[in-house]
């Protein structure tokens, strides 16, 4: 009987306890709001988004608050058609550059040789003397060491001393050599100086540039003329011609044609892997600009040799990528020879061919 009296008190206690208990979970519990569409949304998140570091309102058309309160400026708040546009010359070691002439003299002697300097006139070589000719074309990369000079960065009074630059005085300035079109190599279609131009700026056209203030709003556009980089046409092909004279009994070399070339690229400047003729230049017309531009000497600078004479004596490094030695199709090397290696090897192949031919008319 006892202990069924101390287990219905035990459990009137137990009971009680969680009465309280549940009270005073209720009390603890927060309010909930109820919205517009009938769902119960806690009241703490209102709180949170009318801070500067919550979300910003919502809606079509309305401007977002910044974390101080106010809306950030416009950004091309004005006119398009207001905004005032400016063209820049190009700049930046271009081939179109206007070069300064020097105010006093430059030198410690006075120079006037080299202004008067004129090509020696070429041997003159008979029809019926020419008993063996052969055409041979072939590439100079200025990045060879023995070809640096090609790409020497001075300014003298006569302009930059790049060869390209020469190439590009002696067409644009006043001895105004013909220029002709890089379609073929036999000097059929002259290019007018814009032409000129336009090749060496790639013919791309134009770059807009849009100038802002501090607020970001554009306050004018600057227009620039898209150029190739100066140090970017690093190859040059030769066209010439090797004949043996049997009246003097010797063989000559006459270099009939130079043509400047780049790397083709997309207009993103996605690099193909190929090399382009931009343009054609007729040798002989060639020379007497040449013979007044010295090619730059690292050990005598006082000792200097004229472009003209640097061609003559053959002071440059090249190597062979067309001939007319067995090619009845009339195809360069890279045309149906795959390896590069190979290619090479080609073209040493024909540099033997000739000489041996020389070699062979002489009797020990």
């Amino acid at each position: 009987m006892k202990t069924s009296i101390v287990k219905a008190i035990l459990l009137a206690v137990g009971l009680v306890s969680f009465l309280a208990i549940d009270t005073q979970a209720q009390k603890k519990r927060k309010p909930r709001a109820r919205s517009g569409y009938g769902t119960t949304t806690d009241t703490t998140q209102n709180n949170n988004s009318q801070s500067g570091y919550g979300n910003p309102p919502s809606g079509y058309g309305a401007q977002p608050s910044s974390g101080y309160g106010t809306p950030p400026p416009a950004n091309n708040a004005q006119p398009q058609s207001n905004v005032p546009l400016e063209v820049i010359p190009n700049s930046g070691g271009g081939l179109t550059d206007t070069i300064k002439q020097s105010l006093r003299n430059d030198n410690a002697v006075e120079r006037n040789l080299v202004k008067e300097r004129t090509p020696l006139t070429y041997e003159n070589i008979r029809e019926d003397d020419a008993v063996y000719r052969q055409k041979v074309w072939r590439v100079i990369d200025a990045r060879e060491k023995m070809n640096l000079p090609f790409r020497y960065a001075a300014t003298e009074d006569n302009g930059n001393q790049r060869f390209i630059s020469i190439l590009y005085s002696a067409i644009n300035g006043t001895d105004s050599v013909t220029a002709f079109s890089a379609d073929d190599d036999r000097f059929t279609t002259p290019l007018t100086k814009e032409q000129v131009v336009k090749s060496l700026s790639g013919g791309a056209g134009f770059d807009t540039v849009d100038v802002t203030d501090l607020n970001g709003n554009v306050v004018k556009r600057e227009v620039r003329g898209k150029q190739i980089p100066i140090d970017s046409i690093y190859k040059f092909k030769v066209k010439e011609e090797w004949i043996f004279d049997k009246e003097s009994s010797r063989m000559f070399v006459r270099i009939l044609g130079i043509a400047p070339m780049m790397r083709l690229r997309t207009s993103s400047g996605m690099d193909l892997g190929e090399d382009v003729v931009l343009f054609w230049v007729y040798y002989p017309d060639l020379r007497p600009t040449l013979a007044k531009y010295e090619v730059y000497n690292g050990k005598n600078y006082g000792g200097r040799m004229s472009w003209e004479e640097l061609f003559e004596s053959r002071m440059f490094s090249s190597y062979l990528v067309k001939s007319t030695i067995d090619n009845p199709f009339d195809k360069e090397f890279k045309e149906y020879i795959k390896d590069p290696l190979f290619r090479l090897l080609e073209g040493e192949n024909v540099k033997d061919k000739i000489f041996n031919y020389e070699q062979s008319l002489w009797s020990y």
